[in-house]
């Protein structure tokens, strides 16, 4: 035979070989004790059964065992009943009362009862679907999935064995001895225990309730990460903020960028930029731009420091304020080292060279106390100890130092002040009280200066200025005409004015600090949408559905409200459900990161 010849005929001898080892590879192999043919009952199948041993079925590495096998082999095609098996390799075992199995598509379909495990979880639902091409499960009419840690529930579920992830959708709802989590959807990655979490989503426990809009949760450590309308409400205290971290097993939790913390019990909201709450010890540090505002009688007071730390129960709460302390309300501002606010006696101790700005009145001493009334929540009383010094500058230049502006003084060694409605109504000094007085006839005419010494001088203050003196015991004093009164004499030592400095609107506690930049977010990205699990572009007359199966063209179809309403398709073989994405610019948009606000939006408020 001519070497031509006989390599063609050793080439299709080899390749006839290989075609039929590939193909007899592709066929089910199927083992039982007993084997019928009934080709009126059963048209095209074999029939196996179990006696001693269940029917084996083996197929490119995976296995199943059954009660009942029917095998048609025409179609590669086997429908498994009772007790079925199903295992591949060591990675996932499942249950089920049926199933069905197509060797040419390696895709597998079990119902009744299923029972699907991975090393790290269990799948239980009442129908399954598993492409072994893609290593996916997928089921849609409920199911639950049971780790070391919590017990998930959902109507739609998928699960991607190369990422050992879960993809929730639909009522999902995480289930564990500590806390609840509800989702509208949330990817869950088993090995590891950690969930993130898209749309609206709550984690309620007896003790707090997380609420986001995209979060994550390590449900083996119970902690979390949360961005996008995040807040942590407590017994009566809610914490907002850009991004979130909370660690349940110490009631710890961290905020940054835009944080509110409101606090219904004692009508009070903290702002700033960076904060953390001590939910054991019922205590909140907050800095970055800290303020705390307090309502009282429909008026706002504001208290801004370099941080603020707020302690104790609702009864007993106490705000501490520290270095570059500012104070405004609509009627009063002040400065000072540190603040001291006991929200249980309403008393509030401004200490460190303390100011205090009343209209065009500045009040200065060693420490300043401010009083309010806890039941009316009216500021009540105020109290400067030691060095009482008590300024008021006059708003008409005197004709012989224009440039200067003259200023009415009260000293001495305390003083005590009352409020009115809210408001500065008198004063009293006490204690080796001086004061300088520049008296004016209606129409502004100076007509003298009164200087004087006494045991103590009453003040009374209508719409923020100054209106009547009274001096009691008093045991040195004149009137000078303004030629006969010296210079050096016209401001007691001591005199230190900084009404330059008075706060005159909400926004001046900020004044002469820095631009504030917010710190860069770390956002969770949105989830990329894999390819839809089944092919809705293949007509049913193209799907690989044997004749003896129990399912049709429309199980084989996705349904758009199965679909995922969050997330950014990797292709347009992925989909989530119409108006979410509408169009590729907000596709592309939300491929990148959740953005940082680029704005200091800490703004008071009333």
């Amino acid at each position: 035979m001519p070497n031509f010849f006989r390599n063609t005929v050793i080439f299709l001898i080899l390749f006839i070989t290989t075609y039929t080892s590939a193909q007899e590879g592709k066929e089910l192999n199927i083992q039982s004790d007993i084997e019928q043919i009934d080709e009126v009952k059963y048209p095209g199948a074999i029939v196996m059964y179990k006696s001693t041993k269940q029917v084996y079925i083996q197929h490119e590495g995976i296995e199943m065992w059954c009660d009942l096998a029917f095998n048609y082999k025409d179609e590669n095609f086997v429908r498994a009943i009772g007790n079925v098996r199903m295992n591949q390799g060591d990675t996932i075992t499942m249950r089920s009362n049926y199933a069905e199995y197509n060797g040419d598509t390696q895709f597998a379909w079990a119902s009744g009862g299923v029972n699907l495990q991975t090393p790290t979880a269990t799948l239980d639902t009442d129908t399954l679907y598993f492409d072994r091409i893609k290593q996916q499960a997928y089921y849609r009419n409920k199911g639950t999935l049971r780790d070391t840690s919590s017990v998930i529930t959902s109507k739609i579920g998928r699960y991607f064995l190369d990422q050992d992830k879960y993809s929730f959708v639909q009522n999902v709802v995480v289930t564990n001895p500590e806390y609840v989590i509800n989702s509208d959807q949330l990817d869950f990655f088993s090995e590891k225990g950690i969930a993130y979490l898209y749309g609206p989503s709550t984690i309620t426990s007896d003790a707090s309730v997380v609420y986001c809009e995209r979060g994550y949760y390590d449900t083996r450590n119970d902690n979390g990460y949360f961005v996008k309308n995040s807040r942590i409400d407590y017994d009566n205290r809610t914490v907002y903020g850009d991004s979130l971290y909370f660690d349940r097993p110490t009631n710890f939790a961290s905020a940054t960028n835009n944080i509110r913390v409101i606090d219904t019990a004692n009508k009070s909201i903290i702002k700033g930029h960076y904060a953390e709450v001590y939910k054991a010890k019922d205590s909140v540090f907050i800095t970055k731009r800290a303020v705390a505002i307090t309502v009282q009688d429909n008026d706002s007071i504001y208290v801004h420091g370099d941080r603020l730390v707020v302690t104790g129960i609702p009864e007993k709460r106490i705000v501490r304020g520290y270095n570059n302390v500012r104070l405004f309300k609509s009627d009063l501002s002040g400065k000072s080292d540190s603040i001291h606010i006991n929200q249980e006696t309403g008393l509030t101790q401004m200490l460190g060279k303390p100011i205090l700005w009343n209209g065009l009145s500045q009040m200065t001493g060693d420490t300043i106390h401010l009083r309010s009334n806890v039941i009316t929540e009216k500021l009540d009383s105020l109290h400067v100890f030691k060095n009482a010094f008590l300024a008021q500058q006059d708003t008409i230049p005197l004709y012989d130092d224009r440039r200067n502006k003259a200023y009415n003084q009260v000293k001495g060694d305390d003083l005590y002040g009352s409020f009115k409605d809210n408001k500065l109504h008198q004063l009293d000094i006490i204690k080796n009280a001086e004061s300088i007085n520049y008296m004016r006839s209606e129409d502004g005419v100076l007509q003298g200066i009164d200087k004087s010494k006494s045991a103590s001088i009453s003040a009374i203050i209508e719409n923020n200025e100054i209106t009547e003196i009274t001096k009691l015991r008093q045991v040195d004093g004149d009137v000078f005409p303004l030629s006969l009164f010296e210079k050096e004499a016209r401001q007691f030592p001591g005199l230190n004015w900084r009404g330059e400095e008075r706060l005159l609107t909400k926004e001046d506690i900020f004044k002469g600090e820095a631009p504030f930049t917010l710190t860069k977010i770390e956002g969770i990205p949105l989830p990329e949408i894999e390819e839809d699990f089944f092919d809705n572009s293949i007509p049913d007359n193209k799907l690989d559905i044997p004749d003896a199966s129990q399912l049709s063209p429309s199980d084989f179809k996705n349904r758009e409200e199965d679909a995922p309403a969050i997330g950014v398709p990797v292709n347009e073989k992925a989909t989530v459900k119409k108006d979410t994405l509408t169009d590729t610019k907000t596709k592309s948009l939300l491929k990148e990161k959740a953005p940082a606000k680029t704005n200091d939006s800490t703004q008071t408020e009333n």
